[in-house]
């Protein structure tokens, strides 16, 4: 075990939970993000809710954040600039020659990260086994750097044809651009993605330069932070793919963190379907601004290798976790056809929900639910007391432009809201061919407890969970995140037993690059294999899990065996073709310090030792009922709802129709009554 502290930064609330090795106790805490400033957020978080000795004592700080992706949303990065091979310039704008939205007339291709006066070409060509067509020619690179220098770009992405197979041309443009005098950032797609298709690695390594630059200030003004406050431990971020990294390594690879916010709730989510015992959990973390929602399958969540942002793809591990622009900030108004609409604008922590009393006018679902009764008296994290009167103010003219009341309106806001989460569950579990009525719902997040017996009934799914340290729960997932670090290189060859030798070098090769980044901590090393396989002749692929143990562990018909059975359960037949290798993957990871696994249920704190009743409505009976308002460290049976069971950091609706149970340990199990 070792003392940590975990910081998750959201849209509208900064959460933070910490391990505390002395005296074996979780504690959590929560404040308003700062949008402007959100190291500033991460350092008000630990003071008010770390004690001093606990951060001196302290051995890893773990962090989840949207600063890259926030940064590419908003275009607000580096200055890029492309060199590429001749007749590649136009790669980014060429794309792969379709539309993202088929049917829809409006739709415009994303702007290029890099505007075509700043992608330039050399000279020189590599072929897709590696061998060289053409010799680079070294007077193409000083002319393509001059207008780059011109134009005073902050850094360079650079992506040759082929350069996965042989990296030669790369690392000879890299050198030449430092003996021009080029001092900013420099991306290499062979050491950015190490994979075929040349859209796909190009964009993957532009992304990578457009967010160095920023990642890096961020996390060294944080670093700084930190150790003035008396840390003295290792710094860690979450990886967009699971683990974390040091904050060293994230300023090489900012790329893998790009989607390091949602990752530590689907970390947390695995850990606790392991230590339940569960199969299949579908989570919903309902935040301030967004909605995210990922299955845990087997204690895992799911890890796909590319992913899309802003129509723009990442050949990245990425944890497999839709989002979408709903949550307790989410604006409700009317649009031009006189509908009500909820989201994706959020009010955000500035100026925050009208019930905030912190001059929020237009309603949200928070406000929503507070005029509805359903967030019971309106203590909230933070020193927040919801003004129900201002709830009602926003909600009102929205009522005006529908034709409803003010509590018609709300009901509809909280509708709309799980109608749209809701959606987001049934694609990511349909996706992978599984039925959500069969899942157990895990709601985390601040709002993810109150939306929960919504959700559950817009999905018909029986059972929910709901943790303890629910409203910090991505943070406490934080906690457990290993460090890990992966690598990956196409190579295409048939998949048989005479393939098994290049196989296993190609994975020693792959090793030894991870293991020559940065020096590694002093611990175990757990290395672990996968392979992209598909049928001859096939564009795609499926990756499979293979047993490694300084060679491939298991015979090839085996994992061919196992090919078939994944292929089947994703496409709902299979083929008896010949199998052939795309792409070969290592990972090697750093197991953290164990913490105590028992996740304690929340204190109880003056004024919550007693049972008290609110009128509030129920969208099982659609109209008000008498709600018990229950303190969550007062439950040791079971009890039926209609129920508000509030703590720290969150507040779980249970309506009518569900009963509560208490797990072994400390979880919430709502189950539908019969």
């Amino acid at each position: 075990m070792a003392t940590r502290i975990g910081v998750d930064i959201g849209g509208t609330f900064t959460d933070l939970v910490y391990f505390d090795e002395r005296t074996g106790r979780t504690v959590e805490g929560k404040v308003p993000t700062q949008p402007s400033a959100p190291e500033e957020g991460v350092v008000d978080a630990i003071v008010r809710h770390v004690p001093k000795e606990v951060i001196e004592d302290a051995a890893y700080f773990l962090h989840g954040t949207t600063v890259g992706l926030n940064a590419l949303l908003e275009r607000r990065g580096a200055q890029v600039g492309l060199i590429t091979t001749h007749g590649f310039r136009d790669v980014l704008e060429i794309r792969r020659g379709d539309r993202a939205e088929m049917y829809n007339l409006f739709w415009k291709q994303t702007v290029p990260l890099v505007p075509r006066r700043l992608r330039l070409e050399v000279g020189g060509r590599v072929r897709f086994d590696g061998s060289v067509m053409e010799d680079l020619d070294e007077a193409t690179i000083e002319a393509a750097y001059a207008p780059l220098a011109e134009a005073k770009v902050d850094s360079i992405a650079v992506c040759l044809i082929n350069a996965y197979a042989n990296p030669a041309h790369e690392i000879a443009v890299e050198q030449a651009l430092r003996r021009l005098g080029f001092a900013g950032g420099i991306s290499l797609s062979h050491r950015i993605s190490g994979e075929y298709r040349e859209y796909e690695r190009t964009s993957t390594t532009v992304i990578d330069a457009f967010v160095r630059g920023r990642m890096a200030n961020y996390l060294r003004r944080l670093d700084a932070k930190l150790r003035a406050l008396g840390f003295t431990g290792q710094s860690l971020i979450t990886r967009s793919g699971s683990g974390s990294m040091t904050f060293l390594e994230a300023e090489e690879r900012p790329v893998e963190t790009i989607m390091s916010g949602p990752v530590g709730g689907a970390q947390g989510a695995g850990e606790l379907a392991r230590l339940l015992g569960e199969g299949t959990f579908v989570t919903a973390d309902v935040g301030g601004t967004s909605f995210d929602t990922a299955l845990i399958i087997d204690g895992e969540p799911r890890v796909l290798f590319e992913g899309m942002i802003d129509n723009m793809p990442i050949q990245t591990p990425w944890v497999d976790v839709r989002s979408i622009g709903s949550g307790g900030g989410s604006l409700a108004y009317v649009d031009a056809g006189k509908l009500m609409r909820v989201g994706p604008q959020s009010a955000g922590s500035v100026p925050g929900p009208a019930c905030y009393g912190k001059g929020g006018t237009q309603p949200t679902v928070t406000d929503a639910a507070a005029f509805l009764g359903m967030l019971g008296r309106g203590e909230l994290a933070s020193g927040i007391h919801l003004d129900i009167g201002k709830a009602a103010g926003a909600l009102a003219p929205v009522a005006a432009a529908i034709e409803q009341t003010v509590e018609q309106t709300a009901v509809g806001v909280m509708r709309i809201a799980s109608s749209a989460m809701a959606n987001a569950m049934r694609e990511i579990s349909f996706d992978q061919g599984l039925d959500p009525r069969e899942m157990i719902l895990l709601p985390f997040g601040g709002a993810g407890p109150l939306m929960a017996t919504l959700l559950a009934d817009e999905l018909a799914i029986r059972n929910v969970v709901v943790p303890p340290l629910a409203g910090n729960f991505s943070a406490w997932g934080l906690l457990g995140a290993d460090m890990v670090q992966s690598a990956a290189r196409t190579k295409i060859v048939a998949f048989d037993t005479a393939a098994v030798g290049a196989i296993e070098a190609e994975l020693a090769r792959l090793f030894a690059s991870i293991r020559g980044r940065s020096a590694r901590p002093v611990g175990e090393q757990i290395a672990s294999a996968r392979l992209d396989l598909r049928y001859a002749g096939q564009e795609h692929w499926l990756s499979v899990v293979v047993p490694y143990d300084q060679g491939l562990a298991e015979p090839v018909e085996a994992i061919a065996a196992r090919f078939r059975d994944e292929y089947a359960r994703t496409f709902g037949n299979t083929l008896h073709d010949a199998i052939e290798v795309v792409s070969i993957r290592a990972t090697l990871r750093v197991p953290l310090p164990r913490r105590r696994i028992e996740m304690p249920v929340p204190i109880l704190s003056d004024g919550m030792t007693t049972q008290d009743t609110i009128d509030a409505y129920s969208f099982e009976r659609n109209c008000r009922l008498p709600f018990s308002i229950i303190p969550r460290a007062s439950i040791s049976s079971d009890m039926s709802g209609p129920a508000i069971v509030t703590e720290g950091t969150c507040t779980s609706y249970v309506d009518a129709d569900w009963k509560i149970g208490l797990g072994s340990i400390g979880e919430l199990r709502l189950t539908r009554k019969d």
